[in-house]
């Protein structure tokens, strides 16, 4: 079965995670961390099947590898995500990016990739950064 053709609105959530992570290629065990977190514990991902965790993840390494891969992803991300669901998107990679406690210029381009390819408000936008930069702080 082809992964691309069945994702679902939590397989679409799952991707983007990773991409955000993948972005500046190293993926850090902090966002590893955050993405389980978020996929074993948010209501989201309540009848999730982990399991497809491999699968998604080869998908976006797959399309990384292309030309056109990053726009081929949001199209997927698009097509299975409700608009509802776009800012809990944003506030996951948000989060995915804060994990570690630095964000790297292409994990900020990859931001800004997210809100434009999701037609985000910017103040919304902006409110979500900041609830996903006061929850990682640290001392």
């Amino acid at each position: 079965m082809n992964v691309e053709a069945s994702l679902s609105a939590q397989d679409a959530l799952t991707a983007l995670m990773i991409a955000v992570s993948a972005s500046d290629e190293d993926i850090r065990t902090a966002e590893l961390l955050k993405i389980n977190s978020a996929i074993n514990n948010l209501p989201i991902f309540a009848e999730y099947d982990a399991g497809r965790l491999p699968q998604i993840s080869q998908m976006v390494f797959d399309l990384f590898d292309q030309e056109d891969g990053l726009e081929a992803l949001f199209g997927l991300i698009r097509d299975a995500l409700p608009e509802k669901l776009y800012e809990t998107a944003y506030a996951l990679s948000c989060d995915v990016v804060a994990a570690d406690g630095s964000i790297g210029d292409s994990e900020m381009r990859m931001l800004e990739e997210i809100r434009y390819e999701l037609n985000l408000d910017r103040l919304y936008a902006a409110a979500i950064e900041r609830g996903a930069r006061a929850r990682h702080m640290t001392l």
